[in-house]
């Protein structure tokens, strides 16, 4: 087996440059890539095929936990491990919900941010002591129900530019959007040109971003 492909997210350069160093001395790890938040991650997976995403929570822009869901969305084999100083339990429970393979915290020891990676390879879910007996600990739920009526109406958003949204979040291209809608791929191009200047948004991967932040996609 070769070695372990692993992009590190977080919005702080120095933390990025000092987890490159540091997995890099690793003789099965290759850190080949960083990203600053969730959404450049997901391009970051799409140019570099990553075995492992070490993704902090906290970030601008596009936090770990959508970061998360996103990139489990397109990418289901990609392990991803929550790495954050906020041992917060809505963040716990929202990362494993999302697919998360593993929830760290920044004080680990490297060998067991090492070993994390490489269990959450084998399939394994790896979670810190710490977090472990917050979850235990902890009874209470963090289902978040949006009321898709408020995002419609908030957004100026009809029936049928939400089932639009869905499938853009779900992957599929316009001529795919089109058929399965039974519209022209004209007209979803249309469409989505008009979504994206009602919500000022610039781009499909915006949109998507969009749709999971607001559960329109589940």
């Amino acid at each position: 087996m070769g070695k372990i492909k692993v992009i590190v997210v977080d919005d702080e350069k120095l933390i990025r440059s000092g987890m490159n160093m540091i997995l890099n001395t690793y003789e099965d790890i290759e850190v080949i890539n960083t990203a600053s938040n969730g959404e450049e991650a997901l391009m970051k997976c799409r140019k570099e095929k990553p075995d492992v995403v070490l993704m902090d929570v906290r970030m601008p822009k596009c936090d770990g936990v959508l970061g998360t869901k996103l990139i489990k969305n397109e990418f289901k084999s990609v392990k991803i491990l929550i790495l954050t100083t906020f041992n917060d339990v809505e963040y716990i429970h929202e990362a494993l919900k999302y697919g998360a393979s593993g929830y760290l915290l920044k004080d680990s020891d490297y060998d067991l941010i090492y070993q994390a990676i490489k269990g959450c390879c084998k399939g394994n879910v790896v979670i810190h002591p710490e977090v472990a007996s917050k979850i235990i600990n902890e009874n209470t739920n963090y289902n978040k129900k949006s009321n898709l009526e408020d995002i419609k109406r908030n957004n100026n958003l009809n029936d049928k530019e939400i089932n639009i949204i869905k499938e853009v979040a779900n992957g599929l291209s316009n001529k795919e959007i089109g058929e399965k809608l039974f519209l022209s791929e004209g007209t979803i191009k249309n469409n989505i040109s008009n979504i994206l200047h009602k919500l000022y948004l610039r781009d499909r991967t915006q949109l998507t971003i969009f749709a999971f932040k607001n559960d329109i996609v589940h």
